[in-house]
């Protein structure tokens, strides 16, 4: 199982050519479950309406009901990942909310985090696993 980081997703709908290879094979697996995260859902509604993110000429509500329509599910933390949160190791420099937040799911969810973020494989030791 997968769950797509928030540019991941982005890059798979709007600039699929700036996802990695190994990204881009996983997304287009039809037998491959990939998991979009209300979080990243948030996040992209916030920013849309910061007007900090173009989604070329779709609302957010639009995006995301073709990422559904095309095979990717939606996962939610449950309440005790909130509650829990504060279990992650802080590693300097990062504090993205948004960002932790899906590194926690994933870990709890034991799925593997689909991100180009260069901060994300300093949680590896946390359990996070990467591609």
């Amino acid at each position: 199982m997968y769950l797509l980081d928030t540019h991941t997703l982005l890059w798979s709908r709007l600039e699929p050519t700036r996802l990695k290879k190994l990204h881009q094979e996983i997304i287009k697996d039809a037998d491959k479950q990939k998991f979009i995260s209300v979080i990243s859902v948030w996040e992209i509604s916030l920013k849309y309406s910061l007007g900090k993110l173009e989604l070329g000429g779709h609302t957010p509500e639009e995006f995301l009901s073709t990422a559904m329509e095309i095979g990717f599910q939606v996962t939610a933390p449950v309440p005790e990942y909130f509650a829990s949160f504060c279990q992650l190791k802080s590693i300097p420099g990062h504090k993205d909310p948004f960002d932790r937040m899906l590194i926690w799911q994933a870990i709890q969810d034991n799925m593997t985090l689909l991100s180009s973020d260069t901060e994300f494989p300093k949680y590896k030791p946390e359990g996070l696993r990467l591609i």
